[in-house]
């Protein structure tokens, strides 16, 4: 691999843009600690002309939310046929939108907290406090609200009144046009890194989160200290088992390649809860999928570099 050239593609004009830059310098130290080559590439306007120019051996989506997860980027890198290490673009979608993730996990026999999708429409239509009550009277409280697409908690915020419901809603609006409500599942957070190689998924150990705040959001997931983790999990055999299985079933189910990382709950009656799935995980000081690679006995650098020989082997 030192002697190809790897283009680690990070920033983009997301929300998550800092988030993404984090990941991408981190990848592509670990990178060039194995060897590799590495130029790091921001996704704007001559982002084509310089795959052209330049044609790296291969690629490396770093990038969060945006044209990173829906298939944009990875739509160009297939048409000028660029090696990519990641999910195909047809499949990111399928993956971005959560509650089409939460459709097929549920029709797959998984569980899933109840939910409802609205559109920014519907409020405006039918009157924002029928819809409101009529969702408190489905879903009842405490519940999540989060937009339907996006990552990093980006406008989830977890309502325990419905006299918050007004402000919640104009928030996550702020993130998309449609809200994706959910029932709130208290319990045990845990996040589940798998990795393909050699076309056999494997669950890496669970993540356990345990944020100070008592919600895992943007702040909790990208400031130093104010999150414990645990890795692996403090779960039993049984559980870290079921958590496993619901991590390749998801990467299986919607058709996801190389690596994929699953946020999932086990509730009160120790029932693994499917809360969405990532194509492009994070990869900074605070993030799981690194974690979960050095509990395996891996580095982020070794499977990252395993991976780039395989999309080019494709």
């Amino acid at each position: 691999m030192a002697d190809r050239t790897v283009a680690v593609l990070a920033g983009g004009l997301s929300h998550e843009r800092d988030v993404s830059l984090r990941s991408g310098r981190r990848l592509s130290a670990a990178l060039r600690a194995q060897g590799c080559h590495i130029e790091e590439w921001d996704t704007d306007a001559e982002l084509i002309t310089r795959l052209r120019s330049e044609r790296p051996a291969a690629a490396v989506v770093a990038l969060h939310g945006g044209e990173g997860e829906n298939g944009s980027v990875q739509a160009v890198l297939e048409m000028l046929e660029v090696p990519f290490v990641g999910t195909s673009a047809p499949a990111c979608r399928r993956a971005w939108d959560k509650p089409i993730a939460k459709a097929e996990l549920a029709e797959a026999g998984f569980h899933t907290p109840d939910w409802v999708v609205l559109p920014h429409s519907t409020f405006r239509e039918l009157g924002a406090q029928a819809v409101l009550d009529a969702m408190v009277e489905r879903l009842g409280l405490p519940m999540i609200l989060k937009p339907d697409q996006g990552g990093s908690a980006l406008g989830a915020q977890v309502v325990t009144d419905a006299a918050e419901l007004p402000a919640a809603m104009v928030g996550c609006f702020a993130y998309g046009e449609t809200v994706l409500a959910e029932r709130y599942i208290s319990g045990v957070e845990v996040a589940v890194t798998v990795v393909e190689l050699g076309g056999e998924p494997e669950a890496l150990p669970a993540v356990e989160i345990v944020p100070e705040s008592g919600i895992y959001d943007y702040t909790a997931r990208y400031t130093a200290g104010l999150t414990d983790f645990f890795a692996p999990a403090r779960l039993s055999d049984d559980t870290a088992k079921a958590v496993g299985e619901l991590a390749v079933a998801a990467h299986r189910h919607l058709g996801l390649r190389d690596i994929s990382r699953t946020d999932a709950m086990i509730d009160s009656d120790g029932v693994v809860q499917f809360l969405e799935v990532n194509i492009s995980p994070g990869l900074t000081e605070t993030s799981t999928v690194p974690m979960a690679m050095e509990a395996s006995g891996k580095s982020l650098g070794t499977i990252y570099s395993d991976l780039i020989d395989q999309a080019c082997a494709r």
